[in-house]
């Protein structure tokens, strides 16, 4: 491989190194039963916006192409999907859909404040305390499902 020009990430080989369901199977199914009931407890299309937003902080390929494609399926319009990026800056998200949304940054970016007084809030007028809480299962999930196919390097598959 040649060195790439200044200021551009060499490319790595992108290769996965392991498939944590041969590895670790009921560990896997774990996972698997926590992110089963998190889809029954909140609503589908809320769903889908929550697993793509946290997908798109953390920068999980893999999820992102299983996500948006999910979405899509469910009949998620393709230009929400392409503003969710910038959430904040149109008005295509409902105010609920962007209390969850704020939520999903800021639970995924857990820095030393956590989440702040004015989210919470925000969360807590737009939903009921066991949505909040459902809500919070399925962001942790995400994030949880992120946290291992990052640096396995699980790949999309070729469409």
């Amino acid at each position: 491989m040649t060195d790439a020009p200044s200021g551009q990430k060499e490319q790595h080989d992108m290769q996965p190194r392991m498939k944590i369901a041969d590895v670790i199977p009921e560990a896997y199914e774990k996972v698997i039963a926590l992110e089963q009931y998190a889809a029954t407890h909140v609503d589908p299309t809320l769903y889908e916006l929550v697993k793509l937003r946290a997908s798109m902080i953390n920068g999980c390929g893999f999820c992102i192409d299983m996500h948006s494609h999910d979405a899509l399926e469910a009949g998620e319009q393709p230009q929400r999907l392409f503003e969710l990026m910038a959430w904040r800056e149109v008005g295509c998200f409902t105010d609920q859909e962007r209390a969850a949304l704020a939520l999903v940054d800021q639970v995924t970016r857990l820095g030393e404040e956590g989440v702040t007084d004015e989210v919470w809030a925000a969360a807590c007028d737009q939903f009921s305390e066991e949505e909040v809480a459902h809500l919070l299962v399925a962001i942790a999930t995400i994030n949880v499902w992120n946290r291992l196919a990052i640096p396995t390097r699980m790949q999309p598959p070729k469409r």
